[in-house]
């Protein structure tokens, strides 16, 4: 069951395409003309007419860890994008709001930003993982957000630095094998999330009891890079984007991918897990999220302008730059999607042990 679970878990769901559409409200019968010279009064409801204002200043989007990881590149991304495009003509700012692997963020976000609608996040699997572990789970997931849309998909990667004896996913799995603990292995997420399923999935595949790893965790992805080029770690498992610039610079090598197939760009010689004898895909997809009471014309106004963005050129440019692919879903299909992923989740933390 969790050979086939895996193989599925993290293929995209359809996406689909709702276009909401606000009516305007026939005027009742004998009204007066307007008089000569004067216009005549709007016959939009009043919910149209404060649509057209929003938004009235300056927006943030946060990425709820430290700089570096693939939430902020994905937030910094967004917003120069939709600067340089002018899709949005006020100011954008990028904050980080590192701890608990998002769920310090989400603590605040779920209770005091519910009907906050300049303030949007970027996300990905742990607003779901971190919702279902056993270990460290918080009360808070994607049900308390409104889901605006999924921008781009990413998979996972095993990664160590360039002095390493390790030049294959085999050679370092059957170490781990032969002595759980002998290696210490650095992820950017609280254990039981992201990383640290991306981490310890091939080694449970392989054979490797989960509860055994010497998993350590780090706030945010650049974090934790920092830890495996200066010694603290032997191993980073971590999203294949966000392991780019450092591949080209040298400083690392990237074992794996944990992806149906190679990669493109700076990844094109790394093999998949597959090819090297281990059953594991994990896909990262990333998406924009606004607060649970999100007004009616905010929200609107967010998915037009998100599918806008994923259509141009300038968006796209971002995708080659990252390593990322575009899988855009809309509003309603991203929350659909997210559900089905909740269910593909919760099958593998109780294969691996950590479903609470």
């Amino acid at each position: 069951m969790m050979k086939n679970m895996v193989k599925h878990s993290w293929k995209a769901a359809v996406a689909g395409l709702l276009a909401a559409s606000l009516a305007a409200c026939a005027s009742g019968g004998g009204s007066k003309p307007a008089a000569s010279g004067t216009a005549a009064p709007s016959k939009e409801p009043a919910a149209t007419q404060a649509a057209s204002k929003y938004p009235e200043k300056p927006l943030s989007i946060v990425a709820p860890s430290g700089a570096g990881g693939g939430w902020d590149l994905t937030a910094r991304a967004i917003a120069k994008t939709l600067g340089d495009t002018k899709l949005v003509d006020k100011p954008i700012t990028v904050e980080n709001k590192p701890g608990g692997g998002g769920t310090v963020f989400m603590a605040e976000y779920s209770t005091k930003d519910v009907k906050d609608n300049y303030k949007l996040f970027v996300s990905s699997p742990p607003i779901l993982i971190n919702n279902l572990k056993k270990e460290g789970n918080t009360p808070y997931g994607y049900k308390d957000t409104t889901p605006l849309a999924q921008l781009t998909k990413d998979f996972g990667a095993i990664a160590v630095p360039a002095n390493s004896k390790y030049n294959d996913l085999k050679s370092l799995l059957n170490d781990l094998k032969a002595d759980p603990t002998k290696l210490t292995i650095a992820g950017g997420s609280a254990p039981g999330s992201m990383d640290h399923l991306v981490s310890i999935l091939p080694a449970f595949k392989f054979g490797v009891d989960p509860k055994k790893i010497k998993y350590v965790s780090y706030d945010g992805g650049g974090e934790a890079m920092t830890a495996l080029l200066g010694g603290n770690a032997d191993v980073l498992g971590t999203d294949a984007s966000s392991l780019d610039q450092y591949l080209k610079a040298g400083k690392i090598k990237v074992l794996a991918v944990a992806a149906p197939q190679r990669l493109g760009g700076s990844m094109k010689d790394v093999p998949t897990m597959k090819e090297q004898g281990v059953d594991a895909e994990f896909l990262i997809w990333r998406g924009i999220f606004g607060p649970k009471e999100m007004s009616a014309d905010a929200k609107k106004y967010w998915e037009d302008t998100l599918k806008k963005l994923s259509d141009s050129d300038a968006w796209k440019k971002e995708l080659q730059a990252n390593n990322w692919e575009s899988d855009f879903k809309k509003g309603d299909d991203f929350k659909t999607y997210l559900g089905q992923q909740e269910t593909l989740i919760k099958d593998m933390l109780t294969a691996l042990g950590m479903q609470k």
